[in-house]
């Protein structure tokens, strides 16, 4: 009997020590290489895109790259579109996603998830000059510039609001610059990304809401030394400023919160 503990006993430690050696597997792969990949869009401005020179560059791109150094090894970014992007994780093609990717149930059912560090509100934008739009009520009667099926479509509707439809948040909000909309209800990201562009153009934040959407950085499941690692690259890059320098660069403030 004694025996048959004592091998149960040792089958057991094998056994933790084997998955554990699993566990950390990947992190210590992407050490070893001393490359972090890193599935991104690379169309998706502020997040993720091209400038004038071909560089890859953007929010996300400068996330990513600075975690990678917090781990201690070089970021390695891996374009694709955004509808196989997340799937490219099954497929081992990259180490993680960093693209703006909404933590939603549906997701944390399949994959593993970073502590936020985007947060986005939508938010109600007027004409500076217009005191008449002071909250989402105040929408009743009046014309909102609005990507149809969208989620900001919907809620300008449910305020009473008379829909015009357009292709985007750059089109609703000239829309509302030229006063051809009274407003247009979007994302806060998108305006402050505009604002940083253009600080002088006559639009404000008129009203947002209390509730925001959270992205994170996205890994495969069964990972936790890895997921422990870029936790611990995000709060560090919080901490000595880094994160704040990028945000600030990128959209003026801090956009985590």
């Amino acid at each position: 009997m004694k025996l048959l503990k004592t091998i149960a006993a040792a089958a057991f430690i094998s056994a933790t020590a084997f998955v554990s050696a699993q566990a950390g597997e990947n992190l210590n792969a992407i050490k070893s290489a001393g490359v972090f990949k890193i599935g991104t869009e690379g169309t998706y401005a502020p997040f993720t895109y091209h400038d004038e020179s071909g560089k890859l560059v953007g929010f996300d791109v400068e996330i990513g790259e600075a975690i990678a150094a917090k781990i201690g090894v070089k970021a390695e970014f891996v374009e694709g579109k955004w509808d196989g992007l997340i799937a490219g994780l099954d497929a081992k093609r990259y180490d993680t996603v960093i693209n703006q990717v909404g933590i939603t149930e549906a997701r944390k059912q399949k994959y593993d998830f970073s502590e936020p560090y985007i947060a986005s509100k939508a938010v109600l934008i007027a004409r500076a000059d217009d005191d008449s739009i002071k909250s989402f009520a105040d929408l009743k009667g009046k014309k909102s510039a609005q990507s149809l099926t969208s989620n900001f479509g919907k809620l300008a509707e449910q305020s009473g609001a008379e829909l015009i439809g357009t292709e985007g948040f750059d089109q609703s909000i000239q829309l509302v610059l030229t006063g051809r909309a009274d407003a247009t209800i979007n994302d806060s990201l998108s305006f402050l990304d505009f604002k940083k562009h253009k600080p002088d153009a006559n639009v404000k934040i008129a009203a947002e809401q209390e509730n925001a959407d959270y992205s994170g950085i996205i890994i495969r499941k069964k990972e936790p030394e890895l997921l422990e690692a870029i936790n611990k690259a995000l709060a560090d890059i919080k901490a000595d400023g880094t994160y704040k320098k990028i945000a600030d660069k990128y959209f003026g403030q801090d956009v985590s919160k």
